[in-house]
């Protein structure tokens, strides 16, 4: 039972008549939370603001209690024989709310007059961050010479707030062991060890009294890798009645249950000299945070968005500060690109509107700026570090797939049947890796099998594929004798969740470690069993062999009898394997073109032809690199021109079904070309630097920089996304305004 209400006060709530209801098990609220000890779900990591304020963290109860602060937050749960008998006494609970007034609009919500979410937030500020290198001295000196540079670019870049709509919604199965007094979820994410560490310690259990279990998931975008209220009502409640209880969201539940993405707001300004040269950025983004903090949401918004400038570009000085606002509204927590799609949108549509200031073009300019191949590693004003990039080289491989050359020609050719038609660039350095510590095992199960177990989880990425390759190829033996599984925190395996492109990098890494570590033991189980000295031990496709004799023994042949040695106690260990890495972060970069075509008549927007040229590092498997790059883009594609989570002034989310959110079906998504510059890093062994995001990352700036190209005069540069046929027709029918 949800709050319809976006900000009321909870006066009362009687269940007595759903309790009594026809099939009713029991009916929880935030007082039978209270007496299990699970009272506050808020968690977040550390985060300082200006001068060393802290990030508010107001706590969030899994059942509310004494307020709501937004529309569908949960309020009661009904356990019950039947769905049906659970939907039908969940009408029975009656809650008496006293509504009070929501703001749900972050620029409002820090006027001194809007109401106040938390007492301990003034303002409905979370957070003033000052950047990722705080130094009021660089504020000073980007101020002085935005002040007195020759021409400076400025943008309000929109990133409007986007439902995630995974093709699967979330659910669970949570059941309890009364004799091991230990609990087990089942549950949809895209890492069972996250979600286990923070369910568990909001229950106030040691990790080992919870097993979290994830099998298939239909996609997660980022929005599964954390633990929600649901779940820790179902432990609750499970351990209450001694049997498991169910819960699976359908789609409407789902549009008020899940955390929603992007929404923020960022203000830039690009300073250049006579000739075109950036010489300092600076960025203010407002970033809505939801009625609560969801576990990174504030991360998102200033470590994974600053980290991303200044992109290709050497600009001397940048300063970027981020405010953190609260909102009566669904919580913001990742969503595949996770700040930098609102990084690379704001710093490409301040370069573009550079280009036309100056009146020069887009990709000369671009180039005129590119950090060079000389220049590498380079260390920006931000404080990352670029191992390497060939910028110039993608973006040429980019214009040459695109035909750049031949776009005046197609342009022509559109206006001879009375349409615009506009080509936009999307230039962009993201970042990959985030936690850097992930582990992999290897087990032998017998039968000439081996099993890659991984901590993180697969929600369509195809690591069933790239990784059990991978693993085969490095140790001689056929691809099928490998087989993936992932998601169970009873493999022991250390990490975190499948999020911000990092699994090729940080589990293939480990992946190898496991593969490294379990050969060198196995050469001295095989020496043994062989009756020779280890050192003239060597592994080659699949077998242990002698040096200069035929005598040999297989992989899995030496794993058998380790085994059996092991139980009997003459040898410690046997061949199964665990490895943990750290895997330092990398900076995939790629151009993306975009050319859309406008019917001036209907504000139409067709998108006619999509390139997108990446360096994502070495390929482990290029038909999964190509449809990571499809999959991202047409997701991209969807934000630039048609998706919005829409909430009304009292908080009702009005674009809550898919009869109102319009998603990109396949004849909206154009043709792609995909083309790769692989420049490999040496921070990981396998070269690679991540590619999940990148379709995210550049194509709204893509797609929305060609609209505005497109429309004559200029009037499709303050069209903000979602770029719909009405407000694409308006800004046409001011084009031919003022041609008139």
């Amino acid at each position: 039972m949800r709050s319809p209400h976006a900000f009321a006060r909870i006066l009362s709530v009687d269940v007595e008549a759903a309790r009594n209801a026809p099939g009713v098990l029991a009916v929880l609220t935030a007082a039978d939370m209270a007496a299990a000890n699970v009272t506050n779900m808020a968690r977040h990591v550390a985060i300082n603001g200006r001068n060393g304020a802290k990030l508010i963290l107001p706590p969030r109860p899994p059942l509310a209690d004494e307020r709501v602060l937004h529309v569908g937050q949960p309020v009661a749960a009904v356990i019950a024989e039947t769905v049906r008998a659970a939907r039908d006494a969940a009408e029975l609970v009656a809650v008496s709310y006293e509504p009070m007034q929501p703001v749900v609009d972050m620029r409002a919500a820090i006027e001194p007059s809007s109401p106040q979410l938390w007492p301990q937030a003034p303002g409905n500020s979370a957070l003033d961050w000052p950047g990722l290198v705080p130094d009021e001295a660089n504020e000073r000196d980007v101020d002085r010479i935005i002040a007195t540079a020759p021409h400076v670019a400025r943008v309000t870049a929109v990133n409007q707030r986007v439902v995630v709509a995974s093709m699967e919604p979330r659910g669970a199965t949570a059941s309890y062991d009364a004799a091991a007094d230990g609990y087990t979820l089942r549950v949809c994410s895209q890492g069972a060890g996250s979600v286990r560490d923070m369910a568990a310690s909001v229950m106030g259990l040691d990790r080992d009294k919870l097993r979290v279990i994830t099998e298939d998931v239909g996609g997660a975008f980022g929005m599964k890798s954390a633990a929600y209220p649901e779940y820790l009502v179902l432990l609750v409640a499970a351990r209450q009645l001694g049997r498991p209880v169910h819960w699976m969201a359908d789609r409407s539940e789902a549009f008020l249950s899940d955390s929603q993405g992007r929404d923020a707001i960022a203000e830039g300004e690009l300073a250049l000299d006579e000739n075109g040269k950036f010489l300092a950025l600076r960025v203010r983004q407002l970033a809505n945070m939801g009625g609560f903090l969801a576990p990174t949401g504030a991360h998102l918004a200033t470590n994974n968005f600053a980290k991303c400038f200044p992109g290709m570009y050497r600009i001397p000085r940048v300063d970027i500060g981020v405010r953190c606002v609260f909102t009566n509204t669904i919580p913001t927590a990742p969503y595949r690109g996770a700040g930098r799609p609102e990084a690379n949108y704001l710093m490409e549509r301040l370069v573009d509107e550079a280009a036309r200031l100056l009146d020069k073009d887009r990709a000369k300019l671009r180039r005129r700026n590119f950090i060079p191949r000389s220049a590498m590693p380079y260390k920006t004003p931000v404080g990352t570090e670029y191992e390497n990039g060939e910028f110039e080289a993608v973006l040429a491989k980019a214009l040459g797939l695109a035909d750049y050359v031949g776009f005046s020609k197609r342009r022509r050719e559109s206006l001879r049947r009375g349409r615009y038609r506009g080509i936009g660039f999307s230039c962009f350095v993201e970042h990959a890796g985030g936690n850097p510590t992930e582990g992999a095992a290897l087990a032998f199960p017998g039968a000439d099998m081996l099993e890659l177990r991984l901590g993180v989880q697969s929600t369509g990425q195809g690591h069933a594929s790239a990784l059990t390759r991978l693993v085969a190829e490095k140790l001689g033996i056929k691809p099928e004798q490998v087989r993936h599984r992932h998601g169970d925190t009873n493999f022991g395996i250390k990490g975190g969740p499948a999020v911000a492109s990092r699994t090729a990098m940080t589990a293939g890494n480990a992946s190898l470690r496991a593969v490294e570590t379990m050969l060198a033991k196995g050469r001295g189980i095989a020496a043994a069993l062989l009756e020779v000295r280890e050192q003239d031990i060597s592994y080659r496709d699949g077998f242990f062999e002698v040096a200069g004799t035929n005598h040999r023994l297989s992989l899995f042949e030496t794993a058998a009898r380790a085994r059996e040695k092991a139980a009997r106690g003459e040898i410690a260990e046997t061949l199964d394997t665990m490895a943990t890495v750290e895997t330092p972060q990398t900076f995939p970069n790629g151009c993306h073109i975009a050319e859309v075509e406008i019917d001036p008549d209907t504000g139409l927007v067709t998108a006619l032809d999509y390139t997108a040229v990446d360096d994502c590092g070495n390929m482990l498997d290029h038909a999964l690199v190509r449809d990571q790059l499809h999959g991202g883009i047409a997701q991209g594609l969807g934000q630039a021109l048609m998706e919005l989570g829409y909430y009304d002034d009292s908080g009702q989310l009005v674009s809550g079904s898919f009869l109102d959110y319009a998603m990109p079906r396949a004849d909206d998504v154009p043709s792609i070309k995909v083309g790769y510059h692989p420049v490999p890093v040496a921070s990981n062994p396998l070269g690679v630097k991540g590619v999940g995001e990148a379709g995210t990352t550049g194509a709204p700036a893509a797609l929305m920089n060609a609209i505005a190209d497109a429309i004559p005069g200029g009037a499709g540069a303050a069209i903000d996304m979602p770029a719909t046929a009405e407000k694409v027709w308006r800004a046409c029918q001011e084009a031919r305004r003022v041609a008139a």
